[in-house]
């Protein structure tokens, strides 16, 4: 490694050298009037530029946090040409401040490597879009509902009220699972039953307690069948969907309502439990 550093490191000042020395040889009055007004030209046809870039993106409803990104790389790219322009302008050997440049970008750029890749991460989570602001989601490894999508970083609040800062870089290259990306979702219950209970009943008591409640939705069709046949019980699945806002009202109150309905029906539920039989000793 140090090999290789000490060529780069030394390299800089000599091109630096090179760019001053020409400008002291060179520089006139009307040499730095003609670069003023080179420079302030550049200055207008850049911030015409901007302007429409701003109108495009306007139009196009680019998401916010994307726009601003743009922005600032095309502003960064601009002055860059800018510069190239007036030191061409002033004779300025332009290899040399290429170098220059060329060696302060691999500088920056192996020191926040990491920065990078969020960065890189942060720009593909805001082109493709897998979430948006209020989802509730599942990406890198965190569940919560997004409350803010940054260059480097997505905030996501978690049900118990955690702000947790989740690096993009993560997210980009891991599983995301959006809960609102639909407008309805399934709610899918499984209930252990005994089988001294008669199926029928049991699975007319789930469609009626489905039927009963405001949030169900009969489109598609509540699907209520048996769907293994267990040890000691017999599983009743039981799907139905609602809107994706009213997931968790829905799947709550079918565990409470469908458990109450059960028990007043005489329905048992299944439990791991050991029976103790004593027997009595023989007389004589």
């Amino acid at each position: 490694m140090a090999a290789t550093a000490l060529p780069i490191e030394s390299a800089a000042p000599e091109e630096a050298v090179q760019v001053m020395e020409h400008l002291a040889e060179n520089l006139s009055l009307s040499t730095v009037l003609y670069s003023v007004l080179l420079f302030l030209a550049c200055l207008l046809v850049m911030k015409v530029v901007m302007t429409l870039t701003d109108r495009a993106m306007t139009r196009l409803k680019v998401e916010p946090t994307v726009h601003k990104f743009t922005r600032s790389c095309l502003k960064v790219l601009m002055w860059l040409v800018t510069v190239m322009v007036v030191a061409a302008y002033l004779g300025l050997p332009i290899n040399s401040l290429v170098a220059i440049l060329g060696i302060v970008g691999v500088a920056l750029s192996l020191s926040l490597q990491g920065s990078l890749s969020n960065l890189a991460g942060g720009i593909t989570v805001m082109v493709t879009r897998p979430f948006a602001v209020g989802d509730y989601v599942e990406a890198g490894g965190v569940s919560g509902t997004v409350a803010e999508i940054g260059l480097v970083y997505t905030k996501l609040k978690t049900v118990d009220n955690k702000v947790i800062f989740v690096p993009n870089g993560e997210i980009s290259t891991e599983k995301i699972i959006n809960y609102n990306s639909q407008d309805k979702r399934r709610v899918d219950l499984t209930f252990s039953v005994s089988y001294d209970a008669d199926p029928e009943q049991a699975k007319a008591i789930m469609r009626e307690v489905v039927g009963a409640h405001p949030k169900a939705l009969f489109t598609p069709e509540p699907f209520v069948r048996t769907t293994a046949l267990g040890e000691s019980s017999v599983n009743y699945t039981l799907r139905v969907w609602c809107a994706a806002e009213d997931y968790w009202g829905l799947y709550y109150d079918l565990l409470e309502q469908v458990r109450a309905a059960f028990d007043r029906a005489g329905i048992e539920f299944t439990y791991n439990h050991l029976n103790i039989h004593v027997i009595p000793p023989e007389k004589g």
